[in-house]
């Protein structure tokens, strides 16, 4: 058993290596296809594009998986029930109440 789990790992570790490798290597080229003839940027080598994908990672969050990444999943107003919407819409009026005469009208 044990010796199949190990097989399994070194599999899954090639695997990585090689997307990892391609991932870098498609950025390299795309980069040096597109940026130094619309924006006369430097020509990137294979370390420098793998180190673009790291800090494009770093500043935008996630290449893929699970989604929505650290905010959840957003509420939407077709995702609520009519009590919902009505708080949402009341507590936004308290929070933003916008120009004199605009917000909901009370008769006394």
């Amino acid at each position: 058993m044990r010796k199949h789990k190990g097989i399994r790992m070194a599999r899954m570790a090639a695997i990585g290596v090689a997307a990892i490798s391609l991932a870098g290597a498609v950025t390299m080229e795309l980069w040096n296809a597109l940026m130094p003839a619309l924006f006369k940027l430097p020509v990137v080598g294979f370390w420098q594009a793998l180190g673009l994908l790291l800090l494009s990672k770093l500043l935008f969050g996630s290449f893929g998986g699970r989604r929505g990444g650290h905010w959840g999943k957003a509420r939407f107003a077709w995702d609520m029930t009519p009590e919902e919407r009505e708080r949402f819409r009341e507590a936004m009026l308290r929070r933003h109440p916008g120009p004199a005469g605009c917000g909901p009208t009370t008769t006394a």
